[in-house]
């Protein structure tokens, strides 16, 4: 109501997706939100096609790797704020935690964007406890088994060198998300990895779930 008003539209809204980079941590996130995320330290590995590149059109980045992709460390630190908070007076109130620290690398991969998290929890939780946490979680698409979403939205991966980008990218046709590497940190309480599919779920699949949402909630509606 408060977007129609300022628009000055009686009918239809704007929708807005989530940033690309931050597609692979936020789930880890609020699937263990009862043990209250609320300190990281995120390093992001972005693949050339979150840039719409290929090798063919930007030769520069084969064998090559560029510690900085503009925006994106602000908006990785501030987005997931945004979407945990709420909105008041037609305003979105940003939540205080967790406080996020991240920096952005683009690296030479065609698709996929892997975060390596240090986090700390209010209430620490065991290895095996977030495992289950993060294997278990559905959110409402799931729920209402929306025909974009993925069947087990987030898979933990046992092995220490997954996920890998290549081989993982593709988890639920790439709208799912894979963890791996989950160990305790001896200045945070944790650190994982986790990869997600920056042009399915993080681009051109997520907003199609968007859409089947919100279809599901009626919010779209026909005339």
């Amino acid at each position: 109501a408060a977007q129609r008003k300022r628009l000055g539209v009686s009918r239809g809204f704007i929708a807005v997706k989530p940033n690309c980079s931050i597609q692979s941590y936020v789930p880890v996130f609020q699937a263990l939100k009862e043990y209250g995320p609320k300190e990281a330290v995120i390093c992001t590995y972005q693949a050339i096609s979150g840039a719409g590149k290929t090798f063919e059109s930007w030769p520069e980045m084969v064998d090559n790797v560029i510690p900085y992709i503009g925006g994106e460390e602000e908006k990785s630190e501030q987005e997931p704020l945004k979407i945990w908070g709420q909105v008041k007076d037609g305003i979105i109130v940003k939540a205080t935690l967790p406080v996020i620290s991240a920096q952005c690398i683009r690296v030479a991969a065609l698709d996929g964007h892997m975060a390596a998290v240090s986090v700390r929890f209010d209430k620490k939780p065991t290895i095996d406890e977030m495992i289950e946490k993060l294997n278990s979680y559905e959110g409402r698409p799931q729920a209402l088994k929306l025909p974009s979403a993925p069947k087990q939205f987030i898979k933990y991966m046992i092995d220490d060198n997954r996920p890998q980008t290549r081989l993982d990218r593709d988890y639920e046709n790439g709208m799912g998300i894979c963890v791996g590497r989950l160990r305790e940190d001896h200045i945070y309480d944790y650190k994982f990895v986790a990869l997600s599919h920056n042009t399915v779920r993080g681009a051109a699949g997520g907003a199609v779930l968007i859409a089947e949402l919100l279809a599901a909630d009626q919010y779209i509606t026909k005339k």
